[in-house]
């Protein structure tokens, strides 16, 4: 089973200019072909997102702007945080990680998935989650 782990995108320019990130399919460092991409703004800093596992679904996070705090559990037990500050930087999710999400105030999150969203992919229930472990 995969571990979570963050991957860094090209980061093209500098300070006088600015900077631009790409993702291309078929970059070597990508896990995964993307399927769906959707994004979490205006989220209050007292609110955790997330809260579930994915049967299937591999996902990449990335803090475009803010901070993001990750909290990730395998079925295993072994447990991660993870803070993406930075927008070149994206955290890997693979299937079956329990993850969860606090944002500062102002932080757009960018997912890149694996596949097209399906209700039946979700494992909601962290007593659940943790017996298919």
């Amino acid at each position: 089973m995969a571990s979570p782990y963050l991957l860094e995108f090209p980061r093209i320019g500098d300070a006088d200019i600015g900077y631009i990130s790409v993702m291309e399919q078929g970059q070597p460092f990508l896990p995964f072909e993307v399927k769906r991409v959707f994004w979490t703004y205006g989220t209050p800093e007292s609110i955790v997102r997330g809260r579930h596992a994915h049967h299937h679904t591999e996902q990449i996070l990335i803090a475009v702007a803010g901070w993001i705090l990750v909290t990730t559990e395998l079925p295993t037990g072994e447990i991660q945080t993870f803070r993406l500050e930075e927008p070149q930087v994206g955290l890997y999710i693979p299937p079956r990680a329990w993850h969860t999400m606090q944002y500062s105030p102002g932080a757009v999150q960018l997912v890149l998935a694996s596949l097209p969203y399906d209700e039946q992919d979700y494992i909601r229930d962290y007593n659940t989650f943790r017996a298919k472990g």
